[in-house]
């Protein structure tokens, strides 16, 4: 399970088993939930979240939080689900610990 960031105490990671579409899990505490990222033509177009099956979902501030982050770090979440999935290569983590 590749961790790929830490945005306010907000996990962002992958299962090694993933499928496509090109998603990306988001954890804190015992809550979970998962955004995908939907693009035509190299370009996103559209985020959608989702619940985790057996979690219940982010909410509140952290809900804001991980939408706010999706929206400036979707391209980089591509590129290294990508990284991992197609190329196999390893995943830098990052932790950001001040509101963007």
């Amino acid at each position: 399970m590749p961790k790929i960031y830490e945005y306010l105490g907000i996990t962002f990671f992958f299962y090694s088993n993933e499928h496509e579409p090109i998603h990306v899990h988001a954890r804190k505490g015992e809550f979970e939930s998962k955004a995908e990222i939907i693009f035509e033509k190299g370009v996103i177009t559209e985020i959608i979240l989702t619940n985790v099956t057996g979690r219940k979902a982010l909410k509140g501030k952290d809900l804001n939080n991980l939408k706010f982050f999706l929206e400036k770090f979707a391209e980089s979440i591509v590129v290294k689900w990508v990284d991992y999935f197609v190329y196999h290569k390893e995943i830098k983590f990052e932790r950001i610990n001040q509101k963007l």
